[in-house]
């Protein structure tokens, strides 16, 4: 994917991430650590290539919140998808947390992952599938701030 590091004084403060899960619970991300949030749905040929790197990635990353986004898909689809892959992250079902996002991710392009820093603003975007690499360094990077 094409990787955007945005520097610490051009940063924006993430919309608040809260709402409904594909397991029916209710989800906030409280903003005092970095979080990974990616957009994706069942159906996106490139999400299900990233699927197991975010996984392996959640399961490295401990201290950091990973947050999946369905967009445009049938929760039972995705909820198949969810177990295939076995994320162990929640997933959010609504799409209006999306619209906070909205000078944060390019419109309707899936996948998407922001991360957010430790202050709860966006510190850098990937549009299209994430790598190990890529991901892992954006993480690093952030954490360490």
């Amino acid at each position: 994917g094409s990787t955007t590091f945005i520097k610490i004084s051009d940063r924006k403060i993430a919309p608040a991430i809260t709402g409904m899960t594909l397991s029916g619970e209710n989800y906030t991300y409280q903003k005092d650590r970095v979080a990974v949030v990616n957009v994706w749905a069942s159906w996106c040929s490139p999400c299900r290539a990233e699927a197991p790197t975010l996984a392996a990635l959640s399961e490295k990353y401990t201290d950091v919140a990973f947050i999946g986004i369905l967009t445009r898909d049938n929760p039972a689809t995705a909820e198949a998808f969810v177990r295939r892959f076995a994320l162990p992250y929640p997933t959010l079902i609504d799409d209006s947390v999306l619209i906070g996002f909205r000078k944060s991710l390019p419109a309707n392009a899936i996948p998407s992952t922001v991360v957010i820093d430790k202050n709860g603003n966006v510190a850098a975007r990937i549009s299209g599938e994430i790598t190990f690499a890529s991901l892992s360094e954006i993480i690093e990077k952030v954490s360490a701030e």
